[in-house]
């Protein structure tokens, strides 16, 4: 057998294809077939399979992996060699099956067989979880559109909606809204799509999350030519979504909101608008979506003489591309996430770099971080129907509830760096996994394992990357805590100062400044931020008391760490956000308001589940809390508690105006 002579990567349109016009593979070779199911992954491939052919002994549970909620990413899921060899050896016949037309299956699964499908990544799920998992799957593609049409419901009634955001969730708003026939305008303020991807253009800017999981179940991809893309193929990704699925007529860009003020004699917001040339316009709305996100407006840091420095300076947020960093000496003050991916782009360019880290983060092991997928792989994902669906929901699957359990707090557990005896697996796993990469230079080790549990914190992904860039001879990483800036550069508590030509700040986000750059006035002239006092608090993080018809997607403890889908989350909202909308175009009320009640019982759930996760435990400081330490940023309970909340309003919750 001849292995075709394909290289390594190919571009995504030179993925070789064979395929007829109806998505089944047809004219590709053994040699090709084998080829290609060397660089499959055997997880998810089986299942894709199963669908395709409703041949269920592609699933027989003796071929399930039993790694796949493993703390850390394991090659096949843990498959055993033996096993694996089994699995291409059953692929490879049913591709060879599928190339004859008269022996492919006419119909698609019966839901037993579906499940037993589904129960092959997942394992046993009751029937609460199987609505949710067949929305991420994704089969039938229409599944999770609105069942209903304004023209249908109510015609003749004015309904208005304007969106504030062209992001992630506003983009996913205004899909739902176009499906649902219901007017409505995106206001962004940039002259694009993409929201952060758009705003964040550092050298090293790219995804921690697979790009299959990070991505829409109603746009999905097939043709992503790496797991963990860059920002500009992220930012593609959005453009792409937003012309094939028509939402880019409905866009305003270059606009800003200055305030939302609601009317209650007409129960109607105003919207106050600033218009490209600087001009003031105002809009009325029966509703109002914010979709503004958490990541919106950079933090920077509250260090004494911030201002004095000489040279030029910047937020990682807003990168300076006119600034040149050949040869010259740089500081970046940070170790987060946007740092962590400055830090190595920017080394071998720059004369000096010195990297202040206040705690060191931990990292998930992550090899192929910056590897593009492999070319069999790829190909698969072109010519086998529905792969890269499967490929998604097993991605998905693993990031679902199968490393929550590792977060959780154990109350007897009595370990000084973890958590519970799973946090302390995990913490020991990790440790070992710097002391491989450091073993050479005792001197950083003792700087990059952190002291606090893991997860209590943004998680990274490492790939050895970071350990390289921190052992070249002109970094140097700074442990001493800033004391303050200085005109030259850089001055620490010890005394020293760091002479530098430039300093960059990965310092984050003010994430729980919500609708920070407007005026939010509500009934009974409630101000929004006045009410929230840096401790914003809404029912399922969309709807806030005194503010009625106003939804707020990835709105206050809807952020995830290691369970679950911003994406699902972010569709979640705005399924309840048209379920809202429905509501009240069908019962003719005008507006809807959370009962006080309802929100700060559901707030008071929300902060014991915090508390008993690792991000929430006293003594750690992270950005998911505010100055008080409650948690304002992220969703404690499980995926399928949000899926199920967000079904529908229950009338109870709400007083109807």
């Amino acid at each position: 057998m001849t292995t075709p002579k394909l290289p390594d990567a190919v571009a995504p349109d030179q993925v070789p294809v064979a395929a007829d016009p109806s998505g089944w593979v047809l004219g590709a070779d053994d040699d090709t077939l084998a080829w290609a199911l060397a660089d499959a992954e055997l997880p998810s491939l089986l299942p894709a399979l199963a669908y395709l052919t409703r041949d269920l002994s592609l699933v027989d549970p003796e071929l399930r992996p039993p790694g796949l909620l493993s703390p850390v990413v394991l090659p096949q899921a843990g498959m055993p060699i033996g096993v694996q060899r089994r699995a291409r050896e059953l692929a490879l016949a049913t591709l060879r099956r599928l190339r004859d037309p008269r022996r492919r299956p006419t119909g698609p699964p019966t839901p037993a067989e579906l499940r037993q499908m589904i129960e092959f990544v997942t394992g046993e799920v009751d029937d609460d979880h199987m609505p949710l998992l067949t929305y991420e799957l994704g089969l039938p593609e229409a599944v999770g559109a609105p069942g209903w049409r304004k023209d249908e419901v109510a015609p003749s009634r004015p309904f208005f909606v304007v969106v504030i955001g062209a992001g992630m969730s506003g983009l996913a708003v205004a899909h739902r809204l176009r499906q649902a026939n219901v007017p409505f305008v995106v206001i962004e303020r940039n002259d694009d799509v993409g929201g952060v991807w758009l705003e964040n253009s550092y050298p090293g800017c790219r995804l921690d999350t697979s790009n299959f999981n990070y991505s829409y179940s109603f746009a999905q991809k097939a043709d992503w030519a790496e797991q963990f893309t860059t920002r500009g193929t992220i930012l593609e990704y959005f453009q792409d979504v937003a012309d094939r699925l028509a939402i880019r007529p409905h866009i305003r860009f270059g606009t800003r909101v200055r305030r939302l003020d609601f009317d209650e004699g007409a129960a109607k917001w105003s919207v106050t608008l600033q218009r490209p040339d600087g001009t003031d316009e105002v809009i009325e709305a029966q509703a109002v979506v914010s979709a503004v996100g958490q990541l919106n407006q950079p933090n920077m840091p509250d260090i004494a003489g911030i201002d004095r420095f000489a040279g030029p300076s910047w937020h990682t947020a807003r990168w300076r591309h006119d600034v040149d960093l050949t040869g010259r000496r740089v500081a970046v003050i940070g170790t987060g996430a946007s740092a962590y991916q400055v830090i190595p782009s920017i080394a071998a360019t720059v004369g000096s770099l010195v990297v202040f880290q206040r705690s060191a983060p931990w990292m998930m092991p992550t090899p192929a971080y910056h590897e593009p997928i492999p070319s069999g792989l790829r190909w698969l994902f072109a010519n086998v129907p529905h792969y890269h669906r499967w490929f998604r929901f097993y991605q998905f699957w693993t990031s679902v509830e199968g490393r929550r359990a590792f977060s959780e707090v154990d109350p007897a557990w009595d370990g000084p760096e973890s958590v519970s005896a799973r946090n302390e697996q995990l913490r020991l796993q990790l440790v070992e996994h710097l002391r491989r990469q450091y073993e050479d230079r005792p001197d950083l080790l003792g700087k990059v394992v952190p002291h606090y549990p893991p997860y209590a914190k943004r998680m990274l992904r490492d790939n050895g990357v970071w350990a390289a860039t921190l052992k070249q001879p002109n970094v140097a990483l700074v442990t001493e805590p800033i004391e303050c800036i200085v005109e030259r550069g850089v001055r620490t508590r010890d005394g020293a100062t760091h002479e530098v030509d430039v300093i960059m700040y990965g310092t984050g986000f003010a994430a729980r400044d919500f609708l920070g750059t407007m005026s939010v006035t509500g009934r009974g002239g409630a101000d929004l931020h006045e009410q929230w006092a840096g401790d914003p608090r809404a029912l399922y993080g969309i709807t806030v008391p005194n503010f009625p018809n106003l939804f707020c997607l990835y709105g206050p403890n809807t952020n995830l760490v290691v369970n679950g889908s911003l994406f699902l989350f972010s569709e979640c909202a705005a399924h309840y956000t048209l379920a809202c909308i429905h509501l009240l175009l069908r019962s003719g009320a005008k507006a809807m308001d959370p009962r006080w009640e309802v929100v700060e019982a559901y707030n008071a759930r929300i902060d014991a589940a915090n508390r008993r996760m690792a991000w929430g435990i006293d003594g750690v400081t992270n950005w998911y809390k505010n100055e008080r330490g409650r948690v304002t940023q992220n969703w404690p309970l499980s995926t399928i508690e949000y899926w199920n909340v967000t079904r529908a309003p229950a009338l109870a919750d709400y007083e109807l105006i």
